[in-house]
């Protein structure tokens, strides 16, 4: 099933990102992680692309046991920046050959100058892979947005103008990086919306177990640290236990106050923990029906 299409028939969605296995001996315990996640009957599942496409095997593999093994519709992460038009070719073919219709467009990271591997220069920025997607067939595309700013990017306004060049090259609905301050994803609206871009906006939800987990995350998203969360690392991020909870509570009153706001597309970075993920659903099972 295409993600467009659950989101234009459900006010209120759920859903989780996974990441596939970096080796091969990690693999079946991120199944069982992923079978465990599925288990909450998300709305979908995507599961990311690794960095220089290091993982984009397993992505294929994760997403595929996603659709045929658990039943519920993958979205599979694709990165351009390290990859040549016919890697792109050739894995669209492969997602298309396993059922995976629907994908996350994004440019990438820049492979580690210390990998020594030839660096393609096929493709800047993600709006060239998702003409390249749209051409090659029948997918839903989505695309990623910043409502704190892209941290390669200075010009606000510029940014919007290229999130509308994404959408107009093709794609379907835009999902967020993840953020703590609802204010500013407000404001990010509100200027999307002035743009005229008017695709579905999914709200991606961080919950935070690790203190330096986040800080890890923060570097390189560039997100701001709320007072409220910095009250709460200050307080709990020297105690796992404690800041799993706080982290679940956050999150949970996170997403209250956007559903309550109208935005009703939530995707959790789950982590691959199906624990924490649960425990979410369970705080705003009210929410879904």
């Amino acid at each position: 099933m295409k993600i467009i299409d659950i989101i234009e028939s459900k006010p209120i969605t759920l859903s989780f990102e996974v990441f596939p296995p970096k080796t091969e001996d990690r693999y079946e315990s991120v199944a069982q992680a992923i079978a465990a996640l599925s288990f909450l009957s998300p709305d979908y599942m995507s599961v990311t692309y690794g960095a220089g496409g290091g993982t984009s095997k397993n992505t294929v593999r994760i997403a595929t046991d996603i659709e045929k093994l658990h039943h519920t519709t993958a979205l599979a992460h694709l990165t351009c920046l390290s990859s040549t038009k016919q890697d792109i070719r050739s894995i669209l073919g492969e997602l298309s050959d396993n059922g995976i219709h629907n994908i996350l467009a994004l440019r990438g990271d820049q492979p580690s100058p210390d990998s020594g591997a030839p660096v393609p220069h096929d493709y800047r920025y993600a709006v060239e892979l998702v003409g390249d997607i749209r051409a090659f067939g029948d997918f839903c595309i989505g695309a990623a947005c910043h409502p704190e700013g892209h941290p390669d990017r200075v010009d606000r306004e510029e940014e919007i103008i290229h999130l509308r060049e994404k959408v107009d090259r093709g794609v379907d609905f835009l999902v967020t990086q993840f953020f703590f301050d609802n204010g500013k994803f407000y404001e990010f609206v509100d200027r999307v919306r002035g743009a005229g871009i008017k695709v579905p906006l999914i709200v991606g939800v961080m919950p935070v177990s690790s203190a330096k987990s986040l800080q890890r995350m923060i570097a390189i998203s560039g997100t701001s640290v709320t007072p409220r969360m910095q009250a709460l690392l200050d307080r709990w991020g020297d105690d796992p236990d404690s800041m799993e909870q706080a982290g679940i509570l956050h999150a949970s009153e996170q997403i209250l106050d956007l559903v309550s706001n109208g935005f009703g597309g939530i995707h959790i970075y789950t982590m691959n923990k199906p624990r924490i993920a649960g425990a979410i659903k369970d705080n705003i099972g009210f929410l879904l029906g």
